[in-house]
């Protein structure tokens, strides 16, 4: 068993131990992450769902983000991460709910560069929290995958913390 299933058959155990579903907001992964908790098998009786909002459409449509959010700080922001971990939590009722947006590659800006992730986790055990995490010019493969195992230990931290 590779360390990813691992660390998601533990996620797992902890919030069906703790009676916790967890949802997902997923932009630059592109649906990775639930992929990730789904590729463990009763996986269902965690996970409530995924949301794969690539486009500010979707974003605003599936999770409520504000477009003044989205004309402020961009989809690439903590403040959006943040709204789209909200939103997901609200719309799916799961009472852990993580989201990624950042720019995977090749490209990016000087504000935002390739490897630039912005992570939020809502939890009812703490406040809901974003940060960012420079991952650097590895390759878009790698900042995907890379932003994937952020995003479980972040669920880790919060299941165990409930």
């Amino acid at each position: 068993m590779t360390n990813q299933r691992k660390l998601v058959a533990e996620i797992l155990d902890l919030c069906r131990a703790k009676g916790l579903r967890i949802a997902t907001a997923e932009s630059c992964t592109g649906g990775l992450l639930s992929a990730a908790l789904t590729e463990v098998a009763g996986s269902s009786d965690v996970f409530e769902c995924g949301y794969v909002t690539y486009s500010n459409a979707a974003k605003m449509r599936d999770l409520n983000v504000e477009s003044k959010t989205l004309s402020s700080f961009g989809a690439v922001s903590e403040q959006t991460a943040l709204a789209m971990a909200i939103g997901a939590a609200d719309r799916s009722g799961a009472r852990i709910a993580v989201a990624i947006t950042g720019v995977a590659g090749p490209g990016g800006t000087a504000e935002k560069p390739e490897g630039w992730v912005c992570f939020a986790i809502v939890s009812p055990a703490t406040e809901p929290k974003a940060q960012t995490i420079p991952f650097g010019p590895i390759g878009r493969e790698q900042v995907r995958a890379a932003s994937v195992e952020f995003a479980l230990a972040l669920m880790l931290q919060a299941a165990k913390t409930v």
